[in-house]
This record gives C-alpha cells, sequence and structure tokens, in this order.
C-alpha cells in the first residue's frame, strides 16, 4: 500500500498526540530533577530509560554525560538528521522549583526539548513512517548548553576530561556529530512575539574570561598597609570595564557583563584572592576579539593599581548562531499547517539573542533552531514556568517530526539540497583550531 506524503505526516501527528501525556510526563519528570552541565546523570539516565522503552539502542558518556541513540532508519540508506534535547539546567537559587541542595532548576526550558525530542522519536517509530524514508534519525541528548560553573569547567579542563566548556563544542571535538548531517533543536519562548511557533533569528558569539586577582592578607585593622588588597583590584578592573561601554559601537551588538565570585574569607582581613567570571558578546568573534582586548587592559589596570597579581583565562565561547535558510522554510511551512499561519513568527536574520552552543554547531552543519511557545516569566529568572506543555513540548515535536518527512521523503529528499547548498564556515578540524586559539591563560605580576 503506498501512502502520499502528507496522509504520512498526519499519521505521525496522530502518534505524537497519542503520546503526548507520556511525552509531557517525561518531561515534567525531567523539570523535577534538574541538574546543571556536565554533572546531569540522573537525567541522562531518565533519556536512557526512555530510549530503552522505544526499543533505540544508544550509547552514552557523549562529553561525560550525553547520551545518543542509534539511528531510526529509514527504508535506504541516505544522510542522517540529528534531532537535539539539551540536558542541562540553569541555578537560580530563589526558584520555587530549584533544587533544595544543588539550586539547579529549568528554568530555560531545556526539559521541554527533551520532550519534543522523544516526541519526535516515537512518533516516527509508532507510525512506522522511518521506514517509508530514505535516511536516518538520531536522537541526541547533549550535556551542558548554558556556560556557567565556568571555575568548575576549567578544572575539568586542566584535568584534561574536557577539551571545551561547552557541551556541542566538546562532542563536535570529539567526533560525536561526524556522523550527521543536519540537526534541529526546538526552544521553548516565554515572549509573546514568538507567537506558538517562531522560526528564524542568530545569536552572539562570545568568549568565557576566569580572573583570578593574587593579593596579600594582613590585618584589616591592625595593619591594613602591609596587605594587597585582591577586592580592591576586582572592583578597579570593574570599573575599567565599565567604563569601556562609551566606546562599543551598536551595530557590534557588544554586551559584557560578570559576577565578582569570590572576595575574600574574612572581614577582619585584607582579600588575599578575588575572582571574576566574565562574559563578552558580540554580532561576530573578530568583534568579540576586539572587545577582549579592552576587558584585559581594565583586568591589568585593576591589578596594576593595587601592585596586584592576576591570571586571566580565556576560554572560548560559542560562535554566533546561522540557520540554514531551506530548513527554516520547510519548518515553517510545517509549522503553519499545524497551528495556523497567524500563529507563526518568522524573525530576520540580523535578529539576536544570547548566545548558544548550537551557533557552534550551525558553522559545521546545516541546523535550524525555532522556538515553541507555553512558557512564562523571564527566561533564566525565578518567574519562569511552562504553562502550557502541549505548545512547549507537543507542537514543536509535530513541526519537526513533519518537517524530517520533508526531508527525507524519497520523491523529493530535499535533504539533498541542504546538504549540496550548505556551505560551512569551518570544517571540523578548522573549528577545532579556532576554538584552541581562542583559548588563553596570561599572568602578570604587578607587586614590583
Amino acid at each position: 500500500m503506498t501512502i502520499s506524503k502528507s496522509d504520512l505526516k498526519n499519521k505521525v501527528i496522530q502518534e505524537i498526540e497519542k503520546s503526548k501525556d507520556k511525552i509531557i510526563g517525561f518531561a515534567k519528570d525531567i523539570a523535577e530533577n534538574a541538574e546543571t552541565g556536565y554533572r546531569e546523570v540522573k537525567t541522562a539516565e531518565k533519556v536512557k530509560k526512555i530510549f530503552s522503552d522505544l526499543n533505540l539502542n544508544f550509547t552514552d558518556g557523549h562529553a561525560i554525560t550525553g547520551v545518543k541513540s542509534s539511528p531510526i532508519a529509514g527504508k535506504s540508506s541516505g544522510p542522517t538528521i540529528a534531532v537535539i534535547g539539551e540536558l542541562d539546567g540553569l541555578i537560580v537559587k530563589d526558584h520555587p522549583l530549584a533544587d533544595k541542595k544543588t539550586d539547579a532548576v529549568h528554568a530555560c526550558g531545556h526539559n521541554c526539548q527533551l520532550g519534543s525530542m522523544i516526541g519526535v522519536g516515537l512518533g516516527l517509530i509508532n507510525s512506522k513512517a522511518n521506514e517509508l524514508l530514505n535516511g536516518n534519525v538520531v536522537l541526541f541528548a547533549v550535556p551542558a548548553e548554558e556556560t556557567i560553573e565556568n571555575e568548575f569547567r576549567i578544572n575539568l579542563i586542566d584535568e584534561g576530561k574536557l577539551g571545551f566548556i561547552s557541551g556541542k563544542q566538546e562532542l563536535i571535538r570529539l567526533g560525536s556529530f561526524d556522523d550527521i548531517d543536519a540537526a534541529m533543536l526546538s526552544h521553548a519562548t516565554s515572549k509573546q512575539s514568538d507567537g506558538d511557533l517562531a522560526v528564524g533569528g542568530t545569536s552572539l558569539g562570545h568568549l568565557v574570561k576566569y580572573v583570578e586577582f593574587f593579593g596579600l592578607a594582613s590585618h584589616a585593622a591592625g595593619a591594613p598597609q602591609d596587605g594587597i588588597n585582591a577586592l580592591k583590584a576586582a572592583n578597579i578592573a570593574m570599573m575599567a570595564m565599565d567604563s569601556q561601554r562609551e566606546s562599543f559601537e551598536d551595530k557590534d551588538k557588544v554586551r559584557v557583563h560578570g559576577i565578582l565570585t569570590a572576595g575574600g574569607t574574612s572581614v577582619n582581613s585584607i582579600p588575599s584572592i578575588a575572582k571574576l567570571e566574565w562574559r563578552i558578546r558580540g554580532r561576530t568573534i573578530d568583534v568579540v576579539n576586539k572587545i577582549n582586548i579592552k576587558i584585559d587592559r581594565s583586568i591589568k589596570a585593576g591589578a596594576m593599581a593595587m601592585g596586584a597579581k592576576v591570571r586571566i583565562r580565556s576560554i572560548a565561547g560559542n560562535l554566533p548562531m546561522l540557520q540554514n535558510k531551506h530548513m527554516n522554510n520547510i519548518y515553517l511551512n510545517n509549522a503553519e499547517n499545524i497551528v495556523g499561519k497567524n500563529n507563526v513568527v518568522l524573525h530576520p536574520d540580523d535578529q539576536s539573542g544570547g548566545s548558544t552552543d548550537m551557533g557552534d554547531l550551525s558553522q559545521i552543519l546545516p541546523i535550524i533552531h525555532p522556538r515553541s511557545g507555553g512558557a512564562e516569566g523571564t527566561g533564566h529568572g525565578n518567574n519562569y514556568f511552562i504553562k502550557d506543555y502541549e505548545k512547549s513540548v507537543i507542537t514543536p515535536a509535530k513541526a519537526m517530526a513533519t518537517t524530517i518527512i520533508d526531508l527525507l521523503w524519497p520523491d523529493d529528499m530535499q535533504i539533498n539540497e541542504v546538504i549540496n547548498n550548505h556551505k560551512p564556515n569551518y570544517s571540523i578540524s578548522e573549528y577545532i583550531a579556532l576554538q584552541n586559539k581562542r583559548m588563553g591563560n596570561d599572568f602578570n605580576d604587578y607587586t614590583s
């Protein structure tokens, strides 16, 4: 019996709809057990269990905690599309759902990504749609998209357990994407301007800074003149960085921000150590590099002013995200068929947001990174919640699954056109070389 592409899409949508309680239940379970990047042990176990329930083999330990399914194989060999879900949560101490011990919470909706990923797999497998397609689908649960807890991650790098700080960066380095031809990930959003489903847009590149100021402890009241105040050095550095802002050009979309993570251990002692975690973002990596010179100068100025020592670690951050227009157009058409044209938003290519390691992947593979409604509050904030799991999980699963059918449909095979017309900015080896070049470890002693 033959079936039309349209009928096959409807069949997949029906299978996702029939199993929506299971899919949403999985996403909620992930939300109740949030873990941060490279610590997603329980989350990875939950992914492995549901892969097993779907009779999918898998490999684990990808970049410490990543889990990659065996291919959901088509009727004949062909390109492989990865559907990605991110394992990690954030730290938001005052979020009502934050873990009581770790403060981890899914305040960015990554649990919904994992739910949508499972929804796609379940829809294709239960409908047997994959058996009519030319190519494969891999479900890939990946770690550490959020660039947080940087001291912990830098220690992993120093111990040789990591090469790069973000999950997809490390997976590229390790070769976990070598067998992938294209990828997609759907992200929940609380922005009303994104409608039910949103397509397009880009993101900023960034560089991570980890800074340690070393002073000299002394009695804060009895002999302050004998000390070197590392906290004051950090304060001067932060003031100097803030003073650079008027030199930033609007067109470069620069963001410079960070936190003081250590500033002394006793109020009765001159602080001998202070630490900063900082982030430099910009429209391009050249912009980030240009701003980095000013930031390094400002940091050194703080140490120089106080006669302190300073170590500046520069850690290669994410590259800007470039979405594939052909894949976006296919997704857009399916999204409009599912939720109606008036409920889908197409963003221009120059719209920037934060940063994501999907940007790194986009520099070597064709990718899309659509967004789905259903959340409320401020992303990364204590009021961020998923209020409508059907919108955040089920709807994007349907849109991605039907997009995959278009891409791998034997009579059309639009994936071949996507791959043939895609011009990656870097080969994998070039990407790794670039990111290694962006790493830095600079020590300066201004005590004499």
